[in-house]
């Protein structure tokens, strides 16, 4: 009996050894067990920027990105060119936007926001804006160029919110046009896309009408 109690006791350690062998963390150099191993990394899908540049998006079941544009408005008094445009559409003001395209904050930030829900560069390392190409281009371009990245990374637009901030003009009779004009560049249906807006309360250069602001953020849904 003693024998056979000394035999048990020796398997038992030598199981409860081979047990800690298996899962001793990486930092002692041993693999975990594939239980415990990571989720298996998943193929990238490479996408081809406007630049030429091909870039690696790993396809998540979900993506969700942030985009911020601003630009300075002057008066047409000064600068009779300018026009200001917010979702592809023209808005009458007595100010307009300054920028090396059409200045359509909201369709910039909606750029952004594709492209950074796909880890994508923003929308100036994509036009940049010392190549005369894109000088006064119309913004549904890029929006076009976010669609086509979108697609091809494998991704459709789950929702898109965006805050428009302005302090003039009144926004509130134009966001109807704009959300329909939105998801017809975003080819998605109209109840993923909201559009806010908000004044600055008179507060800095937003409040004071010298510039025009817009956040945006989208979720992405694999396809």
């Amino acid at each position: 009996q003693l024998v056979m109690s000394a035999v048990c006791a020796a398997s038992a350690v030598m199981v409860t050894r081979a047990v800690a062998a298996k899962t001793t963390n990486t930092r002692a150099g041993v693999s975990l067990p594939k239980a415990r191993r990571g989720r298996a990394s998943v193929a990238t899908r490479a996408v081809e920027l406007a630049t030429g540049e091909t870039l690696e998006v790993k396809p998540v079941p979900m993506r969700v990105g942030h985009g911020f544009d601003l630009h300075r408005m002057e008066t047409l008094a000064e600068m009779p060119d300018l026009e200001l445009w917010l979702g592809g559409i023209k808005l009458e003001h007595d100010r307009g936007c300054v920028a090396h395209s059409d200045g359509d904050v909201l369709l910039h930030c909606v750029f952004d926001a594709i492209t950074g829900a796909l880890g994508l560069p923003d929308i100036g390392q994509c036009f940049p804006d010392n190549d005369p190409k894109w000088k006064g281009c119309t913004s549904d371009v890029f929006i076009k160029e976010a669609v086509r990245l979108m697609r091809d990374s494998g991704y459709e637009m789950g929702n898109i919110d965006c805050t428009i901030i302005a302090q003039k003009p009144k926004i509130s009779p134009h966001k109807k046009a704009i959300k329909e004009n939105l998801a017809r560049l975003l080819e998605c249906d109209e109840g993923v896309v909201n559009v806010k807006a908000k004044t600055h309360e008179k507060v800095d250069s937003l409040g004071e009408n010298r510039s025009i602001a817009c956040h945006t953020v989208c979720m992405l849904v694999k396809v």
